[in-house]
């Protein structure tokens, strides 16, 4: 299973992703349990906010698009996760 986070916008517009696979990761039932729950289908439309930063996460078979406002809670957690954990696996390359 993979997760991916894509950030796009910001002052610069510029659009960055990072994946993980959640099987090779140590921890890999606390992220399904992360990932099984978040409310992936209770996710308000994110409101357009010039000069912000807007993620796209998914985990097939979901997706859900968020503002940086909305980032928060669990949200923030995952996002976190992904970016840490993508982060360590370019380093050990």
């Amino acid at each position: 299973m993979k997760v991916f986070v894509h950030r796009s916008g910001g002052f610069a517009g510029l659009g960055r992703t990072w994946e993980v696979r959640v099987d090779e990761q140590p921890d890999a039932s606390d992220w399904i349990d992360l990932l099984d729950g978040l409310p992936w289908d209770d996710v308000a439309p994110p409101p357009r906010d010039a000069d912000r930063y807007t993620y796209r996460i998914r985990c097939a078979p979901h997706e859900a698009t968020l503002a940086e406002t909305q980032l928060t809670g669990a949200w923030r957690e995952l996002v976190d996760r992904v970016q840490d954990a993508a982060g360590q696996a370019r380093q050990s390359r």
